[in-house]
């Protein structure tokens, strides 16, 4: 029986808490939370959606109660066709953490072996992430590799 469970509803919260733990991690992160009573409600309709096309995949923390261990979050996106994606079906994965107590016990591995099966099981034809420096060998043993995209954002 695997650890790993699709997020609910209820798990909202929890999934906030532990994307804020990856936010704080990473360069230039925002420490702030208020954000997150704007964000729950939008959330939590999302994680009631089992069909659509964002998919959390989650490990329940084993020593406490209600609380979880392990985030791994995923989007499919329509991009047009290319030859290596020619359906045009591509996932995006934005947020993967693991509570800081229930690391190195292969959670956010068995969290990602998941979300990538949602997407072949969906006709993705590529993935796509943005590796912190210390998860960049986990998703190098699951077959990512770096591209010389240049990739550019803005905030609106």
């Amino acid at each position: 029986m695997s650890l790993v469970r699709r997020a609910r509803p209820e798990d909202a919260p929890e999934v906030l808490r532990l994307r804020q733990i990856m936010i704080d991690a990473l360069p230039g992160g925002d420490a702030t939370t208020h954000w997150h009573a704007l964000a729950l409600p939008g959330l939590r309709g999302r994680l009631g959606e089992p069909d659509g096309d964002f998919a959390a995949f989650v490990v329940d923390h084993p020593d406490r109660p209600g609380a979880l261990a392990a985030l791994v979050v995923g989007t499919l996106d329509y991009r047009i066709g290319k030859a290596s994606s020619p359906h045009g079906r591509s996932g995006y994965v934005f947020s993967v953490a693991t509570d800081p107590d229930a690391r190195r016990r292969g959670y956010a591995r068995a969290c990602m072996a998941e979300l990538l099966a949602w997407f072949r099981e969906r006709g993705a034809g590529q993935v796509m992430l943005t590796a912190s420096a210390e998860a960049e060998s986990l998703y190098a043993a699951l077959g990512f590799v770096h591209k010389p995209d240049p990739t550019m954002t803005l905030t609106l």
